[in-house]
């Protein structure tokens, strides 16, 4: 009889157990079911609203270098309402939880401590905009991080290196380091050094030098070119041409300059063609010197490129 009872005992604890599971499930998996299809959902209404924003911001005048984070703020805003929402359906006390990661606040910062501090320099970098999208910069600390800034994010930014390499960079690697922004200003210094004959009419040197300045392209006539006499020996004579260019165009100011120079002096007789010209500003390790954007890239005045980069700066 005792074993009898046990069992009766044993299978009354089991139906028992099955019905709480059984009602336990009919009352949870069709919310679990509900939170999963809400969370899916919400994935795909996120993304759809961030394609959405990225096409309109595209055709809108808003600042190139805001459109990324724009897009990334309205994506987390959508994903955290639907994830609060998901929570809710599996009958979790959003308010209570809120209170909880409000205590927990200060463990949680000690946790992503390297996450949240990306986040303020991406901040700082928006609010004090030390570069924009297109700009050319160099972080001197850091060797090897210097490129075109493709885009500004809240946690990282996206750097196109000279030689074409990606550049994947934590906010806080910028913010917290000595910056140098090669396409800031409107105007690049280039300085050539040409070595000629000294039987050379220096005046005469030194206007024809000019006059092939002034008739680049390339180069903008203010700052007005200048040339100086560097140094002056028995047999040759150097001098100094310094001009200035929009930050694209210092390769092509360059290339175009250092033609047009031994082509016109040499016109003029043998003893004024310049036996070297030579580069020294921007020095050989400025690795912007290699950038080109679109608007120094394409023909036209470059005083005419230089309004229009005003327009973009401002």
């Amino acid at each position: 009889m005792t074993g009898l009872n046990l069992s009766q005992l044993n299978v009354n604890q089991l139906s028992g157990t099955a019905a709480v599971v059984l009602n336990w499930a009919s009352v949870f998996l069709p919310r679990l079911a509900a939170a999963c299809i809400l969370l899916i959902a919400g994935l795909a209404v996120a993304g759809w609203i961030a394609r959405i924003m990225k096409r309109v911001l595209a055709t809108s005048h808003v600042d190139p270098t805001l459109k990324p984070v724009l897009v990334s703020i309205t994506r987390y805003a959508v994903l955290g309402l639907v994830l609060l929402l998901s929570l809710e359906q599996l009958g979790v006390q959003t308010t209570s939880l809120l209170a909880v990661l409000g205590a927990a606040g200060l463990a949680i910062g000690l946790a992503l401590q390297g996450t949240l501090s990306n986040i303020a320099a991406g901040l700082m970098l928006l609010w004090l905009r030390p570069f924009r999208v297109g700009d050319f910069v160099e972080v001197p600390t850091v060797g090897g991080l210097s490129g075109k800034v493709r885009e500004i994010g809240l946690f990282t930014c996206i750097l196109d290196t000279a030689e074409g390499l990606f550049l994947f960079v934590p906010n806080s690697a910028i913010w917290n380091a000595p910056l140098r922004n090669y396409t800031h200003n409107n105007a690049r210094l280039l300085a050539l050094s040409l070595t000629f004959s000294a039987a050379a009419d220096r005046k005469k040197v030194q206007e024809a030098i000019l006059d092939v300045v002034r008739k680049d392209e390339h180069v903008l006539s203010q700052p007005a070119p200048m040339t100086i006499i560097e140094s002056s020996a028995s047999d040759a004579t150097t001098l100094t041409l310094a001009c200035w260019a929009l930050p694209g165009r210092i390769s092509a100011a360059q290339k175009s300059l250092i033609d047009g120079l031994e082509t016109d002096l040499a016109a003029i007789g043998r003893e004024y063609a310049p036996s070297k010209v030579a580069r020294f500003l921007p020095a050989d390790n400025d690795p912007s010197r290699f950038n080109s954007d679109v608007i120094g890239a394409g023909g036209g005045d470059a005083r005419q490129c230089a309004s229009y980069r005003n327009t973009l700066l401002f």
